[in-house]
């Protein structure tokens, strides 16, 4: 879902005492950290000896960053090791679960193929990797009662990584309703935000109680959360993930383990959605899967919801959400906006080195700059980041429900009904964000995955209309920038109504879409960052459809 503006954390790194993380923050900066909001950072040249000290002047930081950039970040990793650190936890025995899958016997299984060639059933590297399955007794948490649900680990025993994750049947036909991986983004934060904030089957009230979300993504479909990557949620390990591609491996092995366990749901079809730094990882975990012939996942699209996919492209789209012209009332003033206007060149050409290189030399200052320059001015005022149209509420996020969510998930008989092995539930990790940012994660083209994604199977953008962050504007500009074989007829394609089925007015219009072959771009009306949480009717209406397949039906000539 949300990310934090890396130009803060970096300013946060070198403060003596961090606030905790706000959930799936993308921009409020902590209170202690306030200057840096006003007074961008200084150059890393003399780092060692101002490493308490917050940094000034960020013009002045990609110029001598790049004049040494690798002693810059190396005295960073030396003085910041920024890796995650171990979570306290109790590794339950296997006589507590009631299932576990071992990935070194699923290696075992060889099939013969038409040719009479024997190979392995599935495809890649599994041996290290095991899967651990608790049922869900219902009745002591409150969630969907009656409704199938299983949580547990996907356990990579050779790295010490324990990846949770929670699985909710559909409350319509299980045995034939697709099966949907949902991911929220950070990176670092959990995807039980989306669970319990979103398009989860329940809510949490402000007294801690369960409320039934009538409009769950449950409900015509079986959902997965999975709190990835590790050191994230109820996740732990005593290593650390830093950068997307890397977290792929995990979310393969993961799903192949789920649906050997449970092969009534790989006849299904499968989908993968996400939102905000989500837009980084679904391509990347979807081209690990696609990459593999031999396979028991029967991927049939992605949606990426108000994603960060293509820097290059969408930053440019801060400034006119910002200021007026993406469908509400401007946020900044004039002088702000021509400042924004002012930095874009600079910015643009700092990315585009990163898109070149994809090297941290290059990447790290391009997110430190850009996101001071672009982000900043708009954090400043005190606007929701997620929502043009509101104030930012106190509280993490600026939704004073994710502190609701938090004490629900951090009560005891809640986690023990779970099977969960950490001490606490954390929302969001500050190091996971902090390894994406130093690893230079956070610009890289990941966007060049998704034609190749085209090819195979259908990708869905959907945006919510009133977000800042990743705002439409952005979206549908890198949609209709991406090369791809159907590129000029998407491009050139306009924009049709999109309006709730079978509704009593029978004209109710929930946004617009355009679609050409496998590649689909829409705009929801009145959502923000989280379209199900703004607009959940929509939301599941949108979602249904999609999984029905009705805009992928539409084929190039």
């Amino acid at each position: 879902m949300k990310y934090f503006t890396t130009a803060f954390l970096l300013g946060a790194a070198v403060v003596s005492a961090l606030p905790e993380p706000p959930q799936q923050q993308v921009l409020k900066v902590p209170e202690d950290t306030v200057s840096i909001q006003h007074g961008p950072l200084d150059a890393l040249k003399d780092f060692k000896d101002t490493t308490k000290a917050i940094l000034e002047d960020a013009k002045d930081l990609v110029d001598e960053f790049t004049d040494d950039a690798e002693e810059a970040l190396s005295t960073l990793q030396e003085h910041f090791p920024f890796l995650s650190a171990p979570k306290k936890h109790d590794r339950r025995p296997d006589s507590q679960w009631d299932h576990i899958i071992r990935g070194s016997n699923v290696q075992k299984i060889w099939v013969e193929g038409p040719d009479g060639e024997k190979h392995r059933e599935v495809g890649g590297r599994l041996e290290a990797y095991d899967l651990r399955v608790k049922a869900v007794d219902t009745s002591k948490i409150g969630i969907d009662p009656g409704v199938k649900q299983f949580s547990g680990y996907l356990d990579d025993n050779e790295n010490d990584k324990h990846l949770f994750y929670w699985f909710f049947e559909s409350r319509n036909d299980p045995e034939n309703d697709p099966v949907v991986l949902w991911l929220n983004g950070g990176p670092g934060c959990s995807s039980l935000t989306g669970l319990f904030l979103e398009l989860g089957p329940a809510s949490i009230d402000r007294n801690i109680k369960v409320v039934h979300n009538p409009y769950s993504w449950n409900s015509n479909a079986s959902v997965i959360f999975l709190d990835q990557p590790v050191n994230v949620g109820y996740s732990y390990s005593g290593s650390s993930v830093s950068d997307t591609v890397a977290a792929g491996k995990d979310i393969y092995a993961l799903l192949t383990l789920f649906f050997k366990q449970f092969p009534q749901y790989a006849k299904q079809d499968f989908h993968i959605a996400g939102e905000s730094y989500a837009g980084h990882y679904i391509p990347v975990f979807t081209s690990e899967i696609l990459s593999h012939k031999d396979r028991n996942i029967n991927l049939k699209s992605i949606l990426i919801g108000n994603g960060l996919t293509d820097p290059l492209t969408q930053y440019p789209h801060y400034r006119p959400m910002a200021c007026g012209d993406g469908g509400y009332p401007a946020v900044l003033d004039e002088a702000s906006c021509q400042s924004m206007d002012n930095a874009l060149p600079r910015c643009l050409s700092m990315i585009e080195s990163c898109y070149n290189s994809e090297s941290a030399w290059t990447c790290v200052p391009a997110s430190i700059y850009c996101n001071n320059a672009m982000i900043g001015p708009y954090q400043r005022t005190g606007m929701n980041p997620y929502d043009v149209r509101a104030k930012c509420e106190d509280g993490n996020l600026c939704y004073t429900q994710l502190g609701d969510i938090t004490k629900f998930l951090n009560q005891k008989s809640v986690m023990e009904a779970l099977g969960v092995e950490v001490s606490n539930y954390d929302s969001c990790n500050m190091d996971i964000n902090r390894n994406f940012l130093f690893r230079g994660d956070w610009m890289k083209p990941y966007h060049r995955l998704v034609p190749g994604i085209i090819e195979q199977i259908p990708v869905l953008l959907y945006a919510g209309d009133a977000d800042f962050i990743c705002n439409w504007l952005g979206n549908k500009a890198w949609a209709e920038a991406l090369q791809w074989p159907g590129q000029a007829k998407f491009a050139a394609a306009a924009m049709e109504d999109l309006k709730i089925v079978d509704n009593k007015s029978k004209d109710k219009k929930i946004g617009e879409v355009k679609s050409e072959g496998n590649f689909t771009f829409m705009r929801l009306f009145e959502g923000g960052h989280m379209v199900p949480l703004d607009q959940p009717e929509a939301s599941l209406e949108f979602f249904n459809r999609w999984l029905g397949g009705e805009w992928s039906a539409k084929k190039s000539e």
